[in-house]
C-alpha cells in the first residue's frame, strides 16, 4: 500500500509488537476481564478509523444504508453517554447526543464528510468513553439500577456493552475494507 510503512506482517493491521491493544498483562477477576475486553474494543475502533479523511469516515456501506465509521464514532458515542449517564447514573432526562425525537437516526444520517463533524465525533467519543470509566471505577459490578423501570446488573450494562463494540467492529472491518481494503485483526 502506498504512504504505509513497510511492516514485518503486512497482512495484519499492525505489526504485534505495535498493537497499542496489547496492554502486556492479563486481566484478572470478572470486572477486570470484561472491562479489558471493552477497552480492546474501543482501542480497535480507533485502529479501524486511523489515518481516514472526512469523506472516507462518512462514507456509506451500500445504499440504501446509512452505515459508515463516522456513524459508528457517533453511534457508539450516543452508546456510552446512554449506558453510563442515563442508566448508571441514573439521569434518564440528560438529552442525547446524535439523536433527536425528529431524527432518530441523527448518529448516522448526520455523518457527513465534513472534518468539523470527525472532529466532533471524536471529542464526543473520547468525552464519554473517559466518562465511562470513571463512573466504572466508582461503581461495584454487582450493582443493579434501574432501566425502564426493570432492575439491571452493572456487569449486564458491561457485557451488552462489548457486544455492541463487537458487533460494530464486525460492519468496521468491512467498512475500513471497502475503504482501502485493510482488513482487520
Amino acid at each position: 500500500m502506498t504512504g504505509q510503512p513497510e511492516r514485518s506482517h503486512p497482512d495484519m493491521w499492525v505489526d504485534p509488537d505495535d498493537d497499542p491493544r496489547d496492554t502486556g498483562s492479563a486481566a484478572k477477576g470478572e470486572k477486570a476481564v470484561v472491562l479489558d475486553y471493552l477497552d480492546f474494543y474501543r482501542k480497535t475502533l480507533e485502529l479501524k478509523c486511523s489515518g481516514l479523511d472526512a469523506e472516507q469516515m462518512a462514507r456509506r456501506s451500500v445504499p440504501p444504508s446509512t452505515l459508515s465509521l463516522l456513524g459508528l464514532v457517533r453511534h457508539l458515542a450516543k452508546v456510552e453517554h446512554s449506558w453510563f449517564r442515563r442508566v448508571l447514573l441514573e439521569q434518564p432526562d440528560l438529552p442525547r447526543p446524535f439523536w433527536s425525537e425528529d431524527e432518530r437516526d441523527l448518529d448516522f444520517n448526520g455523518a457527513v464528510g465534513d472534518p468539523a463533524v470527525v472532529d466532533e465525533a471524536w471529542e464526543a467519543w473520547h468525552r464519554e468513553v473517559a466518562h465511562a470509566r470513571e463512573v466504572v471505577d466508582g461503581i461495584d459490578f454487582g450493582d443493579t439500577v434501574m432501566h425502564h423501570g426493570e432492575p439491571v446488573e452493572v456487569r449486564d450494562v458491561l457485557v451488552h456493552m462489548v457486544e455492541e463494540y463487537a458487533r460494530h467492529l464486525g460492519h468496521a472491518d468491512l467498512l475500513r475494507e471497502c475503504i482501502d481494503g485493510r482488513t482487520g485483526q
